[in-house]
């Protein structure tokens, strides 16, 4: 059977960069060929992060600009790996978030993701499949997440685990061998918090390594206030973004905490995601699924001291890095969706609506031909 080749492309919450994975799949099995990581320059994290409160202009001329961005990530991405991008089928394209509006008491939500699809696919000749999000929204849900059916097809043959992914913000997968059981949600911040404190305090985009982190102590009145924020409580279907964790919530925190420390401020919001990420599976995932293990992925599996933390609020429970299976942290989001275009290629529903609450699943995606 002939391999098919889906390249996938994802800027993530934490908009630092973009990663770009190249996957084969034969009989429908996904194996990853290839990964690239793109870091945007300082201009252009400082371009993203103007438009999340920007005007229409900046949000319309930045759409096309990271449509350059991603294109050459992808063409760097083939070149890498020797691969002619006429080899490839599409390009699945997640997009960079500009906002997201979860649904919320009978009202339907809407999702902005931009990087011009049709930039490009004229750039790389190769179609591409972009803003995965709108089809489960259109249909009630909240778009997100959306990797629960990659991390079944990847990961269904081990005994029930927890995938979980640490990008800007962090979801967990709980994956079960049947489809059915698949259950997941946003478990709260991932790395945002901190990346916004690292950037106010110290100048720098991160923690790397979790250094800064590691010199600080978490400061315990303002952990208990954060940690009763209502999101936590919230029962799942249920999804999140910096919108609700991250510059404005900072800013609130100078003001009613003037007196933490910068060290102790960042310890307090690395301790703050990997006991939310503990909290959510005690309230909403043990009670339900018996876990053997849990997986991570994304920026904050790079994070030692958070890492740590989590093995630490979470022991008996094996936690495993998921470079340890052969993937690269990075590289896991991206992958996931390369696998969803695949699915709509075939023209295969890939929305769990048991995850997002959408009245229906959804062939999720719009493709753009160059």
């Amino acid at each position: 059977m002939r391999e098919r080749l889906v390249l996938g492309l994802m800027s993530g919450t934490s908009h630092d960069g973009v990663d770009a994975s190249l996957v084969g799949f034969a009989g429908g099995k996904p194996g990853l060929l290839g990964h690239t990581r793109t870091p945007y320059s300082k201009s252009l994290r400082e371009s993203i992060r103007s438009a999340f409160v920007g005007t229409a202009e900046e949000v319309c001329r930045l759409n096309f600009s990271l449509g350059e961005v991603f294109a050459r990530a992808a063409l760097q991405c083939l070149r890498e790996a020797g691969v002619e991008p006429s080899s490839v089928e599409a390009i699945a394209s997640h997009g960079q978030t500009i906002y997201h509006i979860p649904p919320r008491g009978g009202r339907p939500g809407s999702t902005l993701q931009i990087g011009e699809p049709a930039v490009i696919a004229q750039r790389t000749g190769i179609k591409v499949v972009s803003d995965f999000r709108a089809a489960d929204m259109a249909l009630g849900g909240h778009g997100a997440p959306l990797v629960p059916f990659a991390d079944h097809v990847l990961f269904r043959r081990r005994a029930t685990c927890c995938v979980q992914n640490i990008g800007g913000v962090a979801n967990v997968t709980v994956v079960t061998p049947a489809l059915e059981g698949v259950f997941a949600f946003d478990t709260g911040p991932g790395m945002c918090l901190v990346d916004e404190a690292m950037k106010a305090l110290f100048g720098k985009p991160l923690d790397r390594g979790g250094r800064t982190a590691r010199k600080g102590k978490a400061d315990a009145g303002l952990l208990g206030r954060l940690r009763r924020h209502r999101y936590f409580r919230q029962r799942p279907p249920k999804s999140t973004g910096r919108e609700l964790f991250g510059g404005g919530m900072l800013q609130k925190i100078f003001k009613h905490y003037p007196q933490v420390r910068p060290e102790d401020l960042v310890a307090t919001l690395t301790r703050l995601t990997a006991l939310s990420i503990k909290d959510a599976y005690e309230r909403f995932v043990f009670p339900e699924h018996k876990i053997g293990e849990v997986i991570l992925s994304g920026g904050g599996a790079r994070n030692d001291y958070l890492v740590s933390l989590l093995r630490e609020e979470l022991s008996p429970l094996k936690v495993t890095l998921i470079d340890e299976l052969g993937i690269p942290a990075e590289a896991k989001e991206a992958l996931s969706f390369a696998v969803l275009a695949n699915e709509t290629l075939r023209g295969r529903p890939s929305s769990l609506p048991r995850v997002t609450s959408a009245s229906r699943a959804a062939v999720l995606g719009k493709i753009t031909y160059p």
